[in-house]
C-alpha cells in the first residue's frame, strides 16, 4: 500500500468513536476508537491503529492520521508506548521519537496539543483528565497492570505535575466483559489471595478449574478506592466484532493476527 491518502474512505465521524459524558470537559477532546472508518484490510479490516500488528505500516499511520484528526490534532504529535503490562507510568511534554518508544503502559502530560494514548484488543483502555489542572493521562489496564498497580501509577504521574485525585476522572472503554472472559481457577486464587476484595469479580465459570472474570468491575473498583470519579462506556471488545477488535477472539479462532483500536485524549493548544 504506497499511498492510502487518496482513498474512497470518509472521515471519522462521532458514530465511529466512543465518547464519554463525564469527559466532556471544555479544553479536552477524547475518543475510544473503534475499528471503522480505517484503511486496513484483512484480518486488521478498519482503522487497525497497532504499530505492532503485522498490518500494512502506511495503513496504520492513515488510519492514526485519521483519529488523530477527529480529536483536532496530527498523528506525529500523538504518544503511545511499547506496552508491555507493566505498571510503570511516565509523564511526557513531547511525542516519542522514531524507534524509540519507552516500555511502559501508562501516559500523562501537561502539555496542550500532545495527545497521549494506548492501544488495546481486549485490555482495558483508561483515559484520565484532570480539568482544573488540566493534566491528561492514558493506560493500558490488562489483568496485569491493574493488578500490578498501573492504575495508581498513573494517578500519581499526574499529580506529579499538579493534579489532585478529587479532580480526576477517569473513564474505562471498550474491554472485555466478564461473560467472554474466562480464566484459570488459579489466576483468580492468586489475585483474591493478595487483594481479598478482588473475589467479587469472579464468578463460576464452565469447568471447575475456570472463572469469569469482570476485569471492568475490577479496574473501576480499584479507581474508586483510589479516590477519583471513575466509570465505564458499558462495551465489550469480544462481544461486538463489528465495531472492535479482540486478542481473545482472534485467538479462539487461530488467526495469526489481530488488530488495535486506540484510545487518546488531548488537551486543546
Amino acid at each position: 500500500m504506497s499511498d492510502p491518502s487518496p482513498t474512497p474512505y470518509p472521515s471519522l465521524t462521532e458514530a465511529d468513536v466512543v465518547t464519554a459524558d463525564a469527559l466532556a470537559f471544555p479544553g479536552i477532546r477524547h475518543g475510544f476508537f473503534t475499528r471503522r472508518g480505517g484503511v486496513s484490510t484483512g484480518l486488521y479490516a478498519g482503522l487497525n491503529t497497532g504499530i505492532g500488528s503485522q498490518d500494512e505500516p502506511d495503513a496504520v499511520a492513515e488510519n492514526r492520521h485519521r483519529a488523530l484528526a477527529f480529536l483536532g490534532s496530527d498523528a506525529e504529535r500523538l504518544a503511545t508506548p511499547w506496552q508491555v503490562h507493566s505498571a510503570e507510568a511516565i509523564a511526557v511534554t513531547e511525542p516519542f521519537a522514531a524507534g524509540a518508544r519507552p516500555k511502559v503502559d501508562a501516559v500523562v502530560t501537561a502539555t496542550p496539543g500532545l495527545a497521549v494514548g494506548v492501544v488495546t484488543a481486549d485490555c482495558g483502555p483508561v483515559l484520565f483528565a484532570d480539568p482544573e489542572a488540566r493534566v491528561i493521562g492514558a493506560a493500558h489496564a490488562g489483568w496485569r497492570g491493574a493488578t500490578g498497580g498501573v492504575l495508581e501509577a498513573t494517578l500519581d504521574a499526574m499529580v506529579s505535575l499538579g493534579a489532585s485525585r478529587s479532580g480526576i476522572t477517569a473513564i474505562l472503554g471498550p474491554t472485555i466483559t466478564q461473560p467472554n472472559y474466562e480464566v484459570g481457577a488459579d489466576m483468580a486464587e492468586r489475585i483474591g489471595a493478595a487483594e481479598p476484595e478482588a473475589a467479587r469479580f469472579f464468578a463460576p465459570g464452565h469447568a471447575s478449574d475456570k472463572r469469569q472474570f469482570d476485569l471492568p468491575g475490577y479496574i473501576v473498583a480499584r479507581l474508586g478506592r483510589s479516590g477519583v470519579a471513575a466509570g465505564f462506556v458499558g462495551a465489550c471488545t469480544y462481544a461486538n466484532e463489528g465495531h472492535f477488535y479482540s486478542y481473545r477472539r482472534t485467538t479462539h479462532r487461530s488467526e495469526p493476527d489481530y488488530g488495535r483500536q486506540l484510545s487518546a485524549i488531548i488537551l486543546e493548544s
